[in-house]
């Protein structure tokens, strides 16, 4: 109705053709504009849920698929909105990395499941080996201060570090390789351990492995989903698996969901593996 209107919806079109990547065009529509308005809304919600302290942390146990013994917890954050119900994790952290809002998350997460894991701990002697995974954005590896934060959130609640891993995925650790580096260093300075998340989505990796400070290789679920007796994901899983054990690495593997990838990971010796089969978070 006004230039202003039309200014504003080019605007929206641009910003959707240049998230689609490079050379796009995205044309327009009524759609878009209400997509927009509800990304700004959860935007806007969830600033305030993380300065109220309205997001939880949930739990998914990592066993040792050998024994059955539980090894540990993988934190994921939740948001049960007080209006929309359950936000999906997939929905809000993106936004929150899109607006800037993602190292608070993380800071919020680490601090809250290093408190947890130490109070799990002090309960009883048999639970004091049990480890903590906490997933890290590219934001935060980005951020100048992430060893200090991570050494804020163990010191603050008394939590062991050689019980936390920080997980990285496989395309976030490529992008910044040659920055990354360094920081990584810094916070295994501090006792903790690394991981590379969605392993096998990528290849550029392969060169750097074995002088990475990485100690964990947690594969990819999209192989783990598609393991049948001699698949091509069976086979790419097998070789995960050997790679592992050569170089050293803890192996484990995401989103077994069902028995026979799970019979099958028992066969091929990957020893760690999470999903709704063995339990949910």
């Amino acid at each position: 109705a006004t230039p202003e209107e039309v200014v504003r919806d080019a605007d929206i079109a641009m910003y959707r053709a240049k998230a689609a990547g490079k050379a796009r065009y995205a044309l327009f529509d009524a759609e878009l504009h209400t997509e927009v308005a509800q990304r700004m809304m959860i935007e806007s919600d969830l600033r305030q849920a993380l300065a109220r302290g309205e997001l939880t942390v949930a739990y998914q146990p990592l066993f040792n698929i050998t024994s059955g013994r539980l090894r540990g917890f993988e934190a994921l954050a939740r948001w049960h909105h007080l209006e929309r119900g359950t936000i999906e994790p997939a929905t809000f952290i993106q936004i929150a990395e899109e607006s800037g809002l993602i190292i608070e998350l993380t800071d919020f997460v680490l601090r809250h499941a290093c408190t947890q894991m130490a109070q799990w701990h002090a309960m009883d002697p048999a639970l004091a080996d049990l480890k903590l995974q906490v997933n890290l954005s590219g934001s935060d590896l980005a951020h100048s201060a992430l060893s200090e934060r991570v050494e804020h959130a163990l010191a603050s609640s008394h939590f062991n570090p050689r019980l936390l891993t920080l997980e990285l995925t496989e395309n976030i650790l490529m992008k910044r390789i040659d920055s990354a580096l360094v920081t990584l260093e810094s916070l295994r300075k501090l006792g903790v351990s690394l991981a590379i998340d969605d392993f096998g989505t990528g290849y550029s990796s392969l060169a750097y492995l074995s002088s990475l400070p990485i100690d964990s290789l947690k594969i990819d679920r999209s192989f783990v989903h598609g393991m049948r007796e001699g698949s091509n994901n069976a086979e790419i899983v097998r070789a995960i698996v050997s790679l592992g054990a050569s170089l050293g690495k803890v192996v484990v593997a995401e989103g077994i969901e069902t028995q026979s990838p799970f019979a099958q990971l028992r066969e091929l010796g990957c020893e760690n593996g999470q999903g709704f089969h063995l339990s949910r978070p």
